[in-house]
């Protein structure tokens, strides 16, 4: 790849758009989309790549956005050895931009096999043999013997490992459509959507929906189970960090004869006793809030309160209003 240093404005050409560059990577979001028209309609439009025959390789939301609102762009002709090299320096430029999960690297990994296939298949060829090896690929590491390992190509083209390459191929192959659909949704990682997939992959194919589907829901359960624990486990360590603020508190009488042993105890400097004074007034203001959202919120909002407020007027709280 290499700049070639040749630009034309988009008044002078009109770009081609391939549909294989444009839906390589997934979409942007409705979100993303929005910041990046706000940006151009900015800062106008920076210049999109092509290469030698006019096709986009990179910028192809800023086109469409910059055509959407007439906005003037001048492209970048880049040099190319093929398509492929084209393909795979777009995916390298756009991963330093996008927070690519895993499972949507390997699916773009997925979509440069055939290329890489007959990449690797030319090679050979070239070298005086062709040990280009059409054995199904497993998740487990390759055997040191094949010439080519298109694992291992597919792998090193989109930044991932071999094994997790592998768990990819075999989810793609061989997984039902409800854990494809729960992975591009985010809702399952690529270890389980394999683990899934190979649990299932002994039963006859006309339940693997049904069996999928019910997979993902005890999936979901476990995930929410763990949620709500993890909750309690956070308000348990809040909980117990005031219950101990507050037992070493009462702790303290705070005399004049206590506090003369504290400060000569310790040979506080008068700096540090200046400190000490500050710090102890903005934990009075800590305790003194910590009152006021007791007093003003949560006591008026506690059924006991409002109960004990009318038995003390002599009235019976309704319990089960209409």
């Amino acid at each position: 790849m290499k700049n070639t240093g040749i630009t034309y404005t988009s008044a002078e050409r009109s770009p081609v758009i391939l549909p294989e560059i444009a839906e390589l990577l997934p979409p942007l979001s409705a979100e993303q989309l929005d910041a990046l028209e706000a940006d151009l309609i900015k800062n106008g439009c920076y210049a999109p790549i092509i290469n030698e025959d006019m096709v986009i390789i990179d910028g192809h939301n800023r086109q469409a956005l910059c055509e959407k609102h007439d906005l003037p762009y001048t492209m970048a002709v880049f040099s190319f050895e093929d398509l492929l090299e084209a393909k795979q320096w777009a995916l390298d430029t756009q991963k330093g931009r996008r927070n690519l999960e895993k499972w949507e690297l390997g699916k773009i990994a997925l979509k440069l096999k055939p290329e890489i296939e007959a990449k690797a298949r030319a090679n050979q060829s070239a070298a005086g043999g062709d040990k280009f090896s059409e054995k199904p690929l497993s998740a487990t590491l390759p055997e040191a013997v094949s010439a080519v390992d298109t694992r291992k190509e597919l792998a090193e083209a989109v930044g991932l490992g071999e094994r997790t390459m592998g768990k990819v191929m075999q989810i793609d192959e061989n997984a039902p459509d409800a854990i494809k659909e729960a992975l591009d949704k985010k809702e399952l990682s690529i270890n389980k959507g394999y683990d899934l997939t190979r649990q299932l992959q002994d039963l006859p194919e006309e339940q693997r929906e049904q069996a999928a589907a019910e997979a993902l829901e005890y999936e979901k359960a476990k995930k929410e189970l763990k949620k709500q624990d993890a909750e309690i486990d956070r308000k348990g360590k809040i909980a117990a960090l005031f219950c101990k603020a507050y037992e070493k508190a009462v702790l303290l009488t705070p005399s004049e004869e206590n506090i003369r042993c504290w400060t000569d105890g310790t040979r506080m400097t008068p700096e540090e006793m200046r400190d000490t004074v500050k710090e102890s007034r903005e934990i009075a203001q800590v305790f003194a809030a910590i009152a006021d959202i007791i007093e003003q919120k949560i006591l008026p909002a506690d059924w006991r309160c409002v109960d004990a407020g009318n038995e003390e007027n002599g009235t019976q709280p309704d319990r089960n209003p209409a």
